[in-house]
This record gives structure tokens, sequence and C-alpha cells, in this order.
């Protein structure tokens, strides 16, 4: 394990097997405090019975990131080639500090892997997570609908030039 930079008490490291009940649980939390307000009864009744965190876990939970705050796995940032598929703090851990760490993780693994850029999806609802997107210097390329939630949502496509 290596501290965050910036961020006291706060180390990243790759994700363990036995990390997967906290991963799932990370997942829930930013459903339940991020995506269920804003997506269909329908849309969010399919993710709970398709239990879609143990899915993602159990396929690409060894590829995650994981931020341990005193003992606590309080965040995951999951990404591939130049694509940020998922950054997901504890809502009681927001704005702490954590998802800027695993942030700079992941842009630093992406630009260690040669690419020129970082891309990332977030839906036009979520202003907190634009905001924080931009603040990194992400800029919009593209936006079109969300299909994965099939609630009339629309996603934005964010690219950061890291060289």
């Amino acid at each position: 394990m290596r501290p965050a930079p910036h961020v006291a008490g706060v180390q990243l490291r790759r994700a363990h097997l036995a990390d997967a009940p906290a991963l799932r649980a990370i997942l829930y939390d930013t459903f339940e405090s991020t995506w269920r307000p804003n997506i269909t009864t329908a849309a969010a009744e399919a993710f709970l019975s398709e239990d879609r965190p143990s899915a993602y876990v159990g396929e690409r939970g060894l590829e995650f990131w994981v931020a341990e705050r005193d003992g606590e796995v309080v965040g995951l940032v999951h990404w591939h080639g130049d694509f940020v598929h998922a950054l997901h703090v504890l809502a009681r851990h927001a704005r702490s500090g954590v998802g800027a760490a695993l942030m700079d993780q992941a842009e630093a693994g992406i630009a260690g892997a040669g690419l020129p850029f970082a891309r990332l999806e977030t839906d036009t609802f979520n202003a907190r997570s634009q905001a924080f997107y931009a603040a990194r210097g992400y800029l919009e390329e593209g936006r079109y609908p969300d299909t994965e939630w099939n609630s009339g949502l629309t996603t934005l496509l964010l690219v950061k030039r890291l060289t």
C-alpha cells in the first residue's frame, strides 16, 4: 500500500478477493445516493434483482484500485485502456479527497501505459460529478442517450489530455 497524495489517512492499493463485500457495499451505496433518485422504478428494480454490483465485482473486481481509510475500503476506481469505467466513494467519505486520489491513480496508470487521453462517462443530472471532472480538466466530447438505465437520461463523454 502507499499513501494517497495529499489525503491524510488514505492508502491506495489493488483490490483483493477479500474486498468483494466492501466493493459491493460501495456500489450499492452510490446507487442509493446518486442513481436511484434519478432513474425509473423499473430500472432500480432491475439493478437490484440482477445484483449488478456482485456481477461487476465478480467479473472485474481484481482490476480495481481501492482507497482505504482506517482499515476500511471507502472507494474504488476501475479503468481499462484509456477509459475510466467506475469511480465510487462511500457517501460518508465524499468530498474528502478520496475520489481525487483514486482519479490521480487512474490517470497516472493511463498515462503510464503511454495513452494520451483519459475518457469517462457521467450523466447530465449528475452536476457534482461534472464539476469534479471539470476541475480536473475534463472536457465534454459528446452526449448521447444513456441506454444502461432506460430512464431517459443523457450520458456525457468527458475527455482529458494527459500528455
